[in-house]
């Protein structure tokens, strides 16, 4: 059937949320990161601002009862912290 999804895409649904609820999340997130200057900053602090906003977004989205948004998130910020200079 042409409407089938693809099964991880229902799997990963219930654990996400709606991707275009999640998109719109982060992207407006994103905005707001922009509006504040993140642009000027180095790109190892734009991207993990950037997964974060996406994991933040499969939190509002799709729940916050899902460990591994919360372990992710937690990631990058110590991805972030391994560039800085002091």
């Amino acid at each position: 059937m042409p409407n089938e999804r693809e099964p991880i895409l229902v799997e990963r649904e219930k654990t996400h949320g709606s991707f275009s609820e999640n998109a719109k999340a982060a992207q407006d997130m994103k905005d707001v990161f922009i509006k504040h200057g993140y642009g000027t900053f180095r790109p190892e602090y734009r991207e993990a601002m950037d997964l974060i906003a996406t994991k933040f977004g499969r939190i509002l989205s799709g729940g916050p009862n899902h460990k591994e948004h919360w372990l992710d998130a937690a990631g990058y910020c110590k991805l972030a912290m391994e560039a800085c200079d002091d």
